[in-house]
């Protein structure tokens, strides 16, 4: 599961961004998509063998099981900070955040909103990142910021055609 989602990112991402042959670039592809993978199955391993201990040493399964389970992986397995860690976290935070808040609504402890909260979310989420991007770029993740510099600054010059199909940051012979 973790080769078929990382490396198809990896592909893109790496003929996009990152510079140098294409040996070089083959090999990052490679190393992204083992790190994402081995990670994945790490987790998985940690968590299903805590699940089945927990059940087994307190005769049944309880909803704490799994929350303790995913801590001690998520810590031994996506503890070290590095670009693939960060980049699965921040997938995970974004929807865990979705599914509170759909889950505060579902309980009762927030009420449920008269209109679609999305467009003022999408508002607010732009409005951040923009600014982020603007005036604290080094807060961003470094992906993040190659995207951000490619669509809002990279693409002030233009070349030919080829700069919006393949990549418009090159230097022009003087």
């Amino acid at each position: 599961y973790g080769a078929k989602i990382r490396a198809p990112h990896a592909l893109v991402m790496t003929f996009l961004f990152k510079s140098g042959s294409l040996r070089e670039k083959l090999r990052s592809i490679a190393q992204a998509t083992y790190t994402h993978s081995r990670n994945l199955a790490y987790f998985v391993f940690t968590y299903k063998g805590l699940m089945a201990a927990q059940s087994r040493l307190q005769g049944k399964k309880i909803p704490f099981h799994s929350f303790f389970a995913a801590c001690i992986g998520g810590w031994l397995v996506f503890g070290e900070n590095n670009p693939i860690n960060s980049q699965i976290i921040m997938y995970l935070l974004s929807r865990i955040l979705f599914g509170l808040s759909r889950l505060a609504v579902e309980k009762g402890y927030i009420p449920q909103p008269r209109q679609d909260p999305f467009p003022l979310l999408a508002a607010l989420v732009w409005g951040t990142v923009l600014w982020l991007f603007e005036y604290h770029r080094e807060t961003l993740q470094p992906s993040l910021q190659s995207s951000m510099t490619y669509l809002y600054e990279d693409s002030e010059v233009w070349h030919d055609l080829s700069d919006f199909l393949i990549y418009n940051k090159r230097t022009d012979p003087k």
